[in-house]
């Protein structure tokens, strides 16, 4: 360290980095003797930087809390890599967070030497970030929703689904929800965790969530628990099902006893009800069709119809036995 104000400036790294560091420490890591040390620590004060000291054993010197530095301390490597951070966060979804990151962007362009700049243009302009494009949720909610997840909170919110895509109908239902982690897959935000309408593990688009609350009931995450593992999981099971779709002759009430409010999407159609499913087994599933009660038309696909005349025939065989 060639000069003083070095030394300064490096002393406020330490304090930064270290939390509450005794004069000892500090007078060590600068090579520098404890009554150097104390002008040091008069400077800083002299220019603004709120510091605290307690004396005795495990006294110390330390920042004043919730003081903020500026990235001037920043390491080239270091302005570098946040830089980076914030050129992924563009592409990240991050709905109306998009001012903040240019903002903070540009806050690190005006300390950062002009190499530095030249590099992070060249990464800039040449780096694509593929994520796919898709609606994003409010910046509030992803913040509420991993604090609470962070300090193991419950919540509330309205959570809309799509009940069908081409009409584009959709329901709005009130969930409480213990979130056991979050993950970006596919270009959005889902939301894992304990939901006490349905009673069991369920996943949330953030996007289609609004008017989240925490409550204040804790709750505690199961040990190890993986959000991502459980997610991909739950994706690699929907692409490898087949979706089904059927037409029940009978009324909306009568069809969610039947099958439960977990056994594919219900909607009203006329005087019957359009059922929509996914199953990873025709073979299986024409089975289950076959315990209804009410008849039913197949609308797709084309092949489960032959599951069903084979379950048929395997029957009338057994029965001509």
């Amino acid at each position: 360290m060639p000069n003083p104000t070095t030394r300064v400036l490096a002393l406020l790294e330490l304090l930064q980095s270290h939390g509450n560091a005794t004069g000892s420490e500090l007078a060590g890591k600068l090579g520098v003797d404890g009554r150097t040390l104390r002008r040091y620590i008069n400077t800083l004060e002299e220019i603004g930087i709120p510091l605290t000291s307690e004396r005795g054993r495990y006294g110390g010197y330390r920042l004043v809390s919730g003081y903020k530095l500026p990235p001037m301390m920043f390491t080239n490597e270091e302005t570098l890599a946040i830089s980076l951070g914030l050129l992924a966060a563009r592409s990240l979804n991050l709905g109306d967070m998009g001012s903040a990151v240019a903002s903070a962007q540009a806050k690190l362009e005006r300390v950062m030497p002009q190499k530095l700049k030249q590099q992070l243009r060249a990464l800039d302009e040449n780096i694509t970030l593929d994520f796919v494009p898709s609606p994003a949720p409010a910046s509030s909610v992803l913040a509420t929703l991993a604090s609470a997840t962070q300090e193991r909170c419950r919540t509330v919110f309205e959570y809309t689904s799509i009940t069908d895509k081409a009409a584009g109908t959709e329901i709005t239902l009130r969930r409480e929800f213990d979130s056991y982690g979050l993950v970006f897959r596919r270009g959005r935000w889902y939301a894992v965790g304990q939901c006490h309408l349905r009673g069991e593990l369920r996943t949330f688009r953030l996007d289609r969530m609004s008017a989240l609350q925490r409550l204040h009931i804790p709750f505690e995450r199961p040990r190890d628990f993986d959000a991502a593992s459980y997610l991909n999981q739950s994706f690699s099971q929907m692409d490898s099902a087949v979706e089904v779709e059927l037409l029940l002759h009978t009324n909306l009430a009568t069809a969610s006893a039947m099958l439960g409010h977990e056994e594919g999407l219900l909607t009203p159609q006329g005087n019957a009800v359009h059922w929509r499913a996914h199953t990873g087994c025709l073979g299986w599933f024409s089975s289950q069709l076959m315990q209804l009660p009410c008849s039913f038309e197949i609308l797709s696909p084309p092949n489960l119809k032959a599951e069903l005349r084979r379950q048929a025939e395997r029957l009338m065989a057994l029965a001509a036995e």
